[in-house]
């Protein structure tokens, strides 16, 4: 279709609308009052603080009334993603003139009261944030922080197969190293049963206070770039409206057409031979079209000065509040609405209807689409465990028996994935193999092994990419499990903030669905990195989760398999959550039988009678607690060198699987009462805490406690290379050695009798040092220790 096929009757109208749209995006920023300009401005119908972001708010706003005009033509299903950090303005603004805005929001109506509301609320007290927040209707994007919003259109579009997301990326973001990764989405995008994305590169050639890079290529450069990330681009670019609407017309047309094409072949054929070169549109517009050019003499339209506020004192100058109210009559707004302050007919005409509106659209509320997961019972994949330490097993290994079967059982519903970077197999979740593919676009050797056009596992040597695409997953209505190494998920810790933040403002919106959570499993941890060393050694990532409210976050430390098996189960059937699971998958002595495991889970903590040496119901003379898969294991053979060095000290071993069961019932839901924790941990007994990650945390969550002082944390202290798993405890002093030391040591009454032990531990260790720089390997003693009481293991209480 070509630029003069298209009505101008009908591109005056768009054009009209793209007016309302901004006006209504001005009126947000500046005022308090008198909303549709029916008296001359005075300084007290401007807000006192200006906040809020111009710049690329127009060119947004003009992306939104052309994707209007095709989503009615073509009935397409669509949704409308900000990349543009602070473009709420134009968000809420098209959201309130489809209509969506007042059904949610039924106080901000359609007419000059509601729009005195639309504007007083943003960036106010009491009222919205200024970016595209979960309180705006069709957002599944938290703007406030650049980066994810390609990574997380395609995450929507995966198994949404008539879905289309339009993605506007700004040029600001398009400098992150997370957006220049996820360019290479569209390598994993499968039009068979896949929805599409349409890209669009919003070029507007300033951020804050600096021309931005992409926006100084030259369009040859450019579309060289662009067609080397696999892309085939279409050019929208100048500054005059009329012409602007005639081209943005038509290229949305050609793009839309040859998703079109793309998708009809592939699922004529039922498969793809070749990957596809997707269509993307590159908008270059001035930065904050249509408004001042210039302020006090200085340019302001098409540079930085247009990126937040354009005209920055109208209530105290005089000559700024003029300004200001010419900008906003020059929209004409007696022409956009009616004497009450209604869209006028004509162009409330415009915008889709009901569910087609992309304020309303229900994918952009996941929560209303989502549908259970099917998940088969953990308890058929459990590890035999005829006493306590008596089996060995790799506890991801059993997990990954368990999320093939998940996969099996979800394969028609097309609603689970996993995301990992490159770490699957690593990770010993392999399994799923057997059920599934690695999906994979490009070309596929006759000797690769488990690749696939389709597949329900996700690997890319990004952490940006797969959690920006699980965030798109679950956003609109799926279920998926992240699996990385422990000490590179920090490289997505601002993500994790961003999600965390979007679940609890969520949560506090009714309309808002829930949605299923956010899985992430660390494994290959920092006690067992035989040949990656110090570089791959960080257990931090649990410290900024404990930092996030209590309806949000949870923390599980499963010491074995079983227990392992049934939090997986548990997380995966939660919905508004962040559950981070930390497991080894190193072969480790198996602890608990099914059922108990299953018991201790639900307490979350508990004693583990069958390991300890307590009388009768007096407390113990010690307590040694532990967190953690190793920490578990260096704690009971720290116990068996105690039973056997001094029999009669009363020992009680309590395991902490649910970290947050620390805090107090009145801050985390799991959280234990005082009066539980008190009697789990006594209140003036000492209590050795062996922790899998940094020690502090630990304290933070006990500090309030009757017996905080008495609690003595060993975890990681930051020393860590290339060495053998003991020797690393050994370094970090959370080895059985340390900790039987530091029990004699806080339990007064032993005095001289445990000396001789603690002597003989000590020499251990020296020992230890010098047989692992010989022979490279652990001593016998430890690579063959095994627990040595023959009871039966029960959870405890």
């Amino acid at each position: 279709m070509v630029a003069d096929a298209y009505d101008q009757k009908e591109l005056d109208l768009i054009d009209r609308y793209w007016q309302a749209a901004n006006y209504l995006s001005v009126g947000q920023i500046y005022l308090l009052d008198n909303p549709l300009l029916k008296e001359p401005l005075r300084p007290e119908h401007v807000k006192p603080r200006l906040l809020g972001h111009w710049g690329t708010t127009p060119g947004l706003n003009f992306v939104y009334a052309h994707l209007n005009r095709v989503i009615r033509a073509r009935d397409l299903d669509m949704i409308y993603i900000c990349g543009p950090g602070h473009g709420g303005p134009g968000m809420v603004a098209n959201t309130y003139l489809e209509g969506t805005y007042s059904e949610i929001y039924p106080d901000v109506s359609c007419d000059e009261p509601g729009l005195r509301r639309l504007f007083r609320q943003f960036s106010f007290p009491g009222g919205i944030p200024s970016h595209a927040a979960p309180e705006t209707p069709g957002s599944i994007h938290e703007g406030g922080e650049l980066g994810y919003a390609l990574a997380h259109a395609y995450g929507a579009a995966f198994d949404n197969p008539d879905l289309i997301v339009a993605c506007v990326i700004g040029d600001g973001e398009a400098e992150t190293g997370a957006l220049a990764a996820s360019w290479h989405s569209n390598k994993f995008l499968n039009p068979v049963h896949d929805g599409a994305v349409l890209p669009i590169l919003h070029l507007n050639g300033y951020k804050i206070a600096n021309p931005t890079v992409l926006g100084r290529f030259e369009g040859e450069e450019l579309r060289s770039l662009l067609v080397g990330y696999g892309h085939e681009p279409f050019f929208v670019e100048g500054d005059d409206a009329q012409d602007m609407h005639r081209k943005m017309a038509a290229t949305v047309d050609a793009a839309l057409d040859r998703i079109a094409e793309i998708q009809h072949a592939a699922r004529q054929s039922g498969t793809v031979e070749q990957r596809p070169r997707w269509p993307m549109i590159v908008l270059r517009s001035p930065k904050g079209w249509t408004g001042p050019k210039e302020v006090d003499g200085k340019k302001v339209e098409g540079f930085w000065r247009a990126h937040q506020v354009p005209i920055t004192d109208p209530r105290a100058d005089p000559g700024h509040l003029k300004l200001l109210e010419d900008w906003m009559r020059s929209y004409r707004p007696e022409e956009l609405f009616d004497g009450a302050g209604a869209l006028r007919d004509e162009l409330r005409s415009l915008a889709p209807a009901g569910a087609r509106r992309m304020g309303a659209n229900p994918h952009a509320n996941g929560g209303l689409l989502k549908r259970e997961l099917q998940l088969p019972d953990f308890r058929d994949f459990a590890v035999a465990v005829p006493q306590p330490g008596g089996t060995l097993a790799e506890a991801t290994r059993v997990m990954g028996a368990f999320l093939e079967g998940a996969v099996r059982l979800n394969a028609d519903a097309r609603s689970f994935r996993i995301m990992g970077p490159d770490e699957t197999a690593s990770n010993r979740l392999d399994a799923v193999f057997e059920a599934t593919e690695r999906v994979w676009m490009e070309k596929i050797e006759p000797y690769d092994v488990h690749l696939a056009r389709d597949g329900r596992v996700m690997e890319v040597l990004s952490e940006h990419l797969c959690q920006g695409w699980l965030e798109g997953y679950l956003l609109t209505g799926r279920h998926g499990l992240f699996s990385c190494y422990e000490a590179f998920i920090h490289i997505v810790d601002s993500m994790f903030n961003q999600h965390a933040k979007w679940l609890k403002v969520s949560r506090g919106l009714a309309w808002r669905r829930p949605i299923a959570s956010l899985n992430y499993l660390l494994t290959s941890h920092v006690w067992r990195q035989d040949h990656n060393g110090f570089s791959h050694q960080d257990p931090g990532f649990v410290d900024l989760v404990a930092n996030k409210k209590a309806d949000i976050v949870r923390i599980y430390l499963p010491p074995d398999a079983n227990t392992l098996l049934w939090v997986t189960d548990h997380c995966l059937r939660t919905y508004d959550r962040i559950n981070v699971i930390v497991a080894g998958k190193q072969p480790s002595p198996q602890w608990l039988a099914i059922e108990d495991a299953a018991v201790h889970c639900k307490a979350g903590v508990g004693v583990w009678e069958w390991a300890g040496t307590e009388r009768g119901g007096a407390d113990p003379d010690v307590v040694m607690a532990c967190a953690g898969d190793v920490p578990t294991l260096e704690t009971l053979a720290a116990v068996d060198l105690m039973r056997q060095a001094v029999p009669d000290l009363a020992i009680r071993v309590v395991n902490v699987m649910d970290l947050m069961t620390l805090q107090p019932k009145e801050r985390h839901p799991h959280g234990l009462s005082d009066a539980e924790f008190d009697r789990l941990f006594t209140k003036n007994r000492p209590v050795i805490f062996a922790y899998h990650g940094y020690p502090y945390l630990i304290h933070r969550l006990t500090y309030k406690r009757t017996n905080h002082d008495n609690i003595h944390v060993r975890g990681f202290n930051e020393e860590g290379t290339t060495t053998t798993p003991f020797d690393m405890v050994v370094l970090n002093e959370l080895d059985r050695f340390h900790l039987a030391m530091e029990a004699i040591d806080r339990v007064p009454e032993l005095g001289a009798k445990a000396a001789e032990a603690r002597r003989r531990f000590a020499g251990r260790l020296v020992e230890h040092t010098r047989y692992v720089r010989e022979h490279g390997e652990d001593m016998p003693e430890i690579r063959d220790w095994s627990w040595p009481y023959k009871t039966v293991a029960r959870a405890g209480d």
